[in-house]
């Protein structure tokens, strides 16, 4: 049987399924959280969710949240703390498990920019970027912090670049071992959920390759919207469709339907 179901719906579903039950997870606004309070709802019921904000043990009531301090989640919160708490304390410390963010712009190497988009190299000297982006908010701590995270991004060849504009949240760097060289605390990025597929990083190498396409999308269409020479993994398959059990719990997440969208 085939449901109808958008883009976002899939992605925001095959990012839940990579959250596990008992975590302590820490999400974004938008589709991150939306597919962290999925999983909660679904597969995850003991997830212990807390915001950039602070906001800790918080299931969202009467909607998908605005944003990390709304009253959706203040409303029924086991604790309302505070930002340096949430990032500074259990995120910077290494005890968070899991967080999602997203990207304006990622590369091969897991590498997310939200700060700017440049004409060309920026050179030595920082300059003002020809479009200015929202910045990378708590998206830095929880890419340097956290024991794994999940990007969820739009998947065109403009955001999915050879090199980042600008590295405003770390995945693997220049991939291997860098990330202990520079003393990050975090195990890195262990997958990107786009629209159209999953990409996982090498063990080795660290350099993301496509490990699973959506129902709707394909390889071909894949490779034609990736920036850098996307190499496929052996085991590539297909993504199992959302359930009608899993539709119905995004949905009572996602109640207003605001990013049910194609």
């Amino acid at each position: 049987m085939s449901l109808d179901y958008t883009r976002q719906e899939m992605m925001a579903i095959a990012t839940g399924r990579e959250i596990r039950d008992g975590e302590l997870a820490i999400f974004g606004v938008g589709l991150s959280m939306l597919a962290g309070f999925f999983a909660q709802a679904h597969h995850a019921p003991n997830v212990r969710s807390i915001t950039e904000g602070g906001v800790y043990g918080a299931t969202p009531v009467g909607g998908l949240p605005w944003g990390i301090e709304c009253n959706r989640l203040a409303t029924n919160a086991v604790s309302f703390t505070n930002a340096i708490d949430a990032l500074g304390f259990l995120v910077a410390s290494g005890r968070c498990d899991v967080g999602i963010v997203g990207a304006a712009q990622v590369d091969r190497f897991g590498n997310v920019n939200t700060t700017g988009i440049w004409d060309s190299e920026i050179g030595p000297h920082f300059r003002p970027p020809k479009t200015r982006l929202t910045g990378a908010g708590g998206a830095n701590d929880i890419a340097c912090g956290c024991k794994r995270f999940i990007i969820m991004a739009t998947h065109e060849k403009k955001r999915f670049v050879d090199k980042v504009d600008y590295i405003s949240s770390p995945g693997f760097l220049d991939g291997g071992n860098a990330r202990e060289q520079f003393g990050l605390i975090g195990g890195g990025p262990s997958a990107i959920v786009t629209t159209l597929g999953i990409l996982r990083p090498d063990p080795l190498t660290h350099e993301f390759f496509l490990d699973a396409y959506f129902p709707f999308s394909s390889v071909d269409e894949i490779l034609a919207n990736t920036g850098w020479p996307l190499k496929i993994g052996d085991k590539v398959g297909l993504v199992t469709e959302p359930t009608v059990e899993e539709l119905a719990s995004l949905r009572r997440i996602d109640e207003t339907g605001m990013l049910r969208r194609q």
